[in-house]
């Protein structure tokens, strides 16, 4: 049977302690016959990705087009709508 993992994401203060802990991540991987696509995977970026938001040393950002969503959000008297909006902001804040 075949396992999936997504996404991991590993990220230190340190690049040398980086290294060290791919290692350990990469050696618990084999040790349970879980592999990883070489071809999907980044090394040591500055910024990436992740459920929708820009992590970066010195921020998590929401991406921009749920930003756009954000600012377009047509105003609503409607208390469902409204809380639909808030649900979405509280996400991200």
């Amino acid at each position: 049977m075949a396992s999936f993992i997504n996404d991991i994401i590993i990220g230190t203060e340190i690049e040398e302690k980086h290294d060290e802990l791919v290692e350990e991540v990469v050696r618990r991987l084999v040790e349970n016959n879980l592999y990883v696509k070489l071809v999907k995977c980044k090394w040591k970026v500055r910024e990436v990705g992740f459920l929708r938001v820009i992590i970066r040393p010195e921020r998590i950002i929401m991406e921009e087009e749920k930003a756009k969503d954000v600012l377009d959000w047509l105003i609503s008297k409607y208390v469902k709508n409204v809380q639909k909006f808030l649900g979405l902001v509280n996400y991200y804040y």
